[in-house]
């Protein structure tokens, strides 16, 4: 779609598993070459004899990965690596344990070079089975991170009983229903699983909520599906059946599509989505300064959206994401023929208000009373 250099955004609390992930990147034989971008070499504590040459700050590791310590400005060290570009197939950065990711995040919406040769492929959460509850509960910034996934990776699944595992599950989905969930023993997830996933597309989402393609103005008083409700389980579920899910010898590998209602289903008073459909095109003209002003607006409790537009007289898709105020969309491939021409609109954050949203955009964009 682009020759864009992939960028992955890990986070994750203290602990949760992203040092073991990292140390799987750079030493595993998985035939990818991964720029590495770690706050502290020291922590992931990798064994010399894996490294094969120091260039100040970058270091090469004999599976032709490389590795690369933030020492100040993220921005100087991304340009370092792309005067390598063709060394390496994608970039790795890793936030620390308590970290917003968004600063990260926005780096690559925010400076111009670093913009044209590199594209956020997806933000990554690792999150601790055993404890994610706990930090759900004293800790925001763990919620935050968990809403700005676009993949998590549930970890140490093996040290919580299938009744934890299904209430963890029900909470992370409360707060952000779209992300890709993956099950993990000791980080082992594939590496295919978590890296160039292009994940903030919208298509994606397709596969996890069969209900974006049916038409909401139908259902315009049934929000059920808003509000962290796992989107395979319809309206009519009773929500209680903890049927347990099928875990095969790879669990680990598990996405969670199409497992059905096995999930609590839990209502995050602080932290949801909202999800805005309309079967048809949209001027652009009435769209873009309408998203514009609403995310300058909201754009502190908004911490990431992401969308695919049809415009009127466009074959192409225009996507967009955002994180907090800062937007970036383009046309990207053109509509198929087998494809409905639609807008369909992810919005994840704090107290957003559904109905105003909604108000607002049919106002505004699709100009009704």
């Amino acid at each position: 779609m682009t020759d864009k250099i992939p960028v992955t955004v890990l986070t994750g609390y203290l602990g949760a598993g992203k040092t073991t992930l990292l140390n799987r990147i750079l030493t595993e034989e998985h035939g990818r070459r991964y720029a590495v971008i770690v706050n502290e070499f020291g922590e992931i504590g990798i064994d010399n004899d894996l490294v094969v040459g120091a260039d100040e700050e970058i270091f090469e590791m004999n599976n032709g990965c490389i590795c690369c310590t933030v020492r100040g400005d993220l921005i100087r060290i991304i340009e370092g690596l792309l005067k390598r570009r063709g060394k390496f197939d994608a970039i790795i950065v890793e936030t620390t344990g308590v970290a917003d990711p968004a600063p990260v995040a926005q780096t690559f919406f925010v400076d111009a070079d670093v913009k044209e040769a590199a594209r956020l492929d997806a933000v990554v959460t690792l999150a601790d089975a055993k404890f994610l509850a706990e930090r759900l509960a004293d800790a925001p910034e763990a919620k935050s991170q968990i809403a700005f996934a676009d993949v998590i990776v549930l970890n140490k699944t093996d040290l919580v009983t299938s009744e934890e595992l299904a209430e963890v599950e029900g909470r992370i989905r409360a707060i952000n229903p779209y992300a890709t969930l993956h099950r993990a023993v000791k980080a082992e997830v594939p590496i295919e699983a978590v890296l160039e996933r292009n994940a903030f597309d919208l298509d994606r989402i397709l596969e996890i909520e069969p209900r974006f393609l049916e038409i909401e103005e139908h259902d315009h008083h049934d929000h059920d599906h808003h509000h962290g409700h796992d989107h395979e389980c319809g309206p009519d579920c009773g929500h209680d059946h903890h049927h347990e899910h099928d875990h095969h010898d790879h669990a680990h590998h598990h996405d969670d599509h199409g497992h059905g209602g096995g999930l609590k289903h839990y209502h995050d008073e602080e932290m949801g989505s909202v999800s805005l459909l309309h079967e048809g095109e949209l001027d652009p003209d009435l769209f873009v300064p309408w998203l514009n002003e609403f995310v300058q607006r909201e754009g502190p409790d908004i911490l990431r959206c992401k969308g695919i537009v049809a415009f009127t007289d466009e074959p192409k898709r225009f996507v967009f994401q955002g994180v907090h105020m800062i937007l970036d969309g383009d046309l990207q491939r053109e509509w198929r023929a087998d494809e409905k021409r639609s807008a369909r609109l992810v919005f994840i954050g704090r107290k957003l208000k559904e109905e105003a949203i909604r108000e607002s955009f049919e106002r505004e964009v699709l100009r009704r009373a």
